[in-house]
């Protein structure tokens, strides 16, 4: 009896896990909404920052000045990763292209421990392609 107790315990548990799979996907096809970007901090618990490099910067929620008060480093026009459950995995300095897409993601279990990054957020969808 503890033997089926124990299996079905297991099959119960690895049913309820899932990982997060979150791919790169295209850009879509609006270049008004598309920007290049490079991820300047993967801090902990998904507390990212990132820098925009290249797109028009007045239709996105950034900081033409923030100050990391971690190490005093100064960053321009970045902003705080908002769609923490579809970002990929891309390393620190890594450039890539976004779109906004204002849909906060919150399918995802991510935790609670602390990173300083500025108050601007965004959504966003990520590409490894060019914008068009």
């Amino acid at each position: 009896m503890r033997f089926f107790l124990l299996v079905a315990f297991l099959v119960f548990t690895a049913a309820t896990c899932h990982k997060n799979t979150a791919t790169i996907t295209p850009a879509p096809k609006l270049t008004s909404n598309c920007y290049k970007a490079r991820l300047e901090i993967k801090g902990i618990c998904m507390n990212y920052v990132i820098k925009v490099l290249d797109g028009d910067i007045t239709k996105l929620n950034i900081e033409k000045e923030w100050k990391d008060e971690s190490d005093g480093k100064v960053y321009n026009n970045v902003f705080a990763l908002g769609s923490r459950c579809s970002f990929p995995d891309l390393a620190e300095g890594e450039e890539f292209y976004f779109v906004t897409t204002g849909i906060e993601d919150t399918n995802c279990n991510v935790c609670m421990a602390y990173r300083p990054v500025p108050p601007a957020k965004n959504n966003i969808l990520v590409s490894k392609t060019a914008c068009p």
